[in-house]
């Protein structure tokens, strides 16, 4: 009953080094508390491979600049002095790949040798962010390389070689790139699915605690509440009537000490249960609609007056669940009317068969006098609706015109 709060182990426990910093982010459950997420080793690694490949692209490139006679020396000075500077911005491309994949646009269409600082901020930009910003800013890289090429022809290649490879070559990357994003937000979302699986169980959990609890609250008010009223009506007797003759004095006595010993057992039955985890139907035998004349016969020996009409030829083919929940209907019933109308006579009605299902009645005609109020009345009407939606029936109750108090339930017989 009292469980232990569940320690988080961290998802990447021994081996973070192996995954992007984004993604152990995500998994990390104190990921909110440490803000931008730090590099992991693997990080490092490809954020120096992207920063070799960038600059070997711009030494490529810077060889394709001194074989273009026409380009003036201050153009060729700007065009090296761009891809440097581009190369070094590689290392802003996880803080901001969207301004750095924005900035290398008109760069790129300045400077050949920044033509790789380009390609890795498109793919980064493909990476970590929607593919709405890919396909505005490489649309526009795309849109503007056969101008780049124009202004500025290969001189070993021709145009349309130059131009259909460099394209392909963006394309490729990018797709590259999104299949890498794919997989991560798989991973994401079987992490969430995984969340939401944990969290649903962890509610089903609760719920069945919370039902197990419920149905404890209810057997031990309905065992109880009857024992304990029994064990009030023969006290209150003996209170009032000091003077009874010694028979009826010695047989109040048997039954509140009877009815002392069923609530202890029944009492000590549900602390098992709380307990052990044992279930219902653990200890003694569940009453059923079999045990309903006994029920009467000790409402009568507590001095009630209770007639009972039962029209089922054979009460031990009822059910067990219809049986059980009808004989704890009864039970309150009784229990109330001996509460709220004490000495009237209550007349119980059991009719049904199956297929019909199984109809109960108990009224008690309005008590003589005035009755001095219970506390904490209509709390067990409340949980025998409950039981009996539970059990498939309905539950009716309320004041009738002659003053007295009537019960209906209907319950499946199938």
């Amino acid at each position: 009953m009292g469980d232990r709060p569940a320690r988080t182990t961290p998802a990447f426990a021994g081996r973070r080094w192996l995954f992007p910093s984004a993604v152990v982010h995500e998994f990390d459950p104190d990921a909110g508390r440490s803000g931008r997420p730090r590099r992991t080793a693997r990080d490092w690694i490809v954020d120096f491979s992207c920063f070799f490949l960038a600059v070997g692209i711009g030494l490529l490139g810077a060889d394709t600049v001194k074989d273009e006679t026409n380009l003036p020396d201050v153009l060729a000075a700007v065009d090296q002095g761009l891809g440097a500077l581009s190369c070094a911005a590689v290392w802003l491309r996880r803080r901001w790949p969207v301004g750095l994949a924005v900035a290398m646009v008109p760069v790129g269409l300045l400077s050949n040798t920044a033509g790789g600082a380009g390609l890795v901020a498109l793919f980064t930009l493909a990476v970590h962010r929607p593919f709405r910003y890919v396909a505005w800013i490489g649309g526009a890289s795309l849109a503007l390389l056969p101008l780049f090429f124009h202004l500025r022809p290969d001189p070993d290649s021709s145009y349309r070689v130059v131009v259909a490879f460099t394209e392909l070559l963006t394309i490729a990357i990018i797709g590259w790139a999104l299949v890498v994003r794919s997989k991560r937000q798989l991973l994401l979302s079987l992490r969430d699915r995984a969340r939401r699986a944990e969290t649903e169980a962890r509610l089903r959990a609760e719920q069945a605690q919370r039902l197990a609890r419920e149905a404890i609250a209810r057997e031990m008010h309905d065992v109880l509440a009857h024992r304990l009223t029994l064990l009030s009506v023969h006290a209150g007797a003996l209170e009032f009537r000091p003077d009874a003759p010694r028979e009826e004095v010695a047989r109040a006595a048997g039954v509140i000490r009877e009815s002392a010993h069923e609530a202890l057992q029944d009492l000590r039955e549900i602390i098992g249960v709380l307990r052990a985890g044992e279930p219902d139907d653990a200890g003694r035998p569940q009453p059923t609609l079999a045990a309903l004349d006994a029920l009467v016969a000790e409402s009568r020996d507590a001095g009630m007056k209770v007639a009972l009409d039962s029209r089922v030829s054979d009460p031990a083919t009822v059910p067990a669940s219809a049986g059980r929940t009808a004989y704890r209907i009864v039970q309150e019933a009784l229990t109330n009317a001996r509460k709220h109308a004490p000495g009237t006579e209550v007349t119980v009605s059991v009719t049904g068969a199956p297929g019909e299902g199984l109809s109960l009645s108990v009224h008690n005609p309005a008590p003589e006098g005035e009755v001095p109020a219970v506390p904490g009345s209509g709390q067990g009407l409340i949980g025998l609706t409950e039981r009996a939606t539970l059990a498939g029936g309905r539950l009716t109750h309320g004041p009738q015109e002659d003053g007295g108090f009537t019960v209906r339930a209907w319950l499946p017989w199938r």
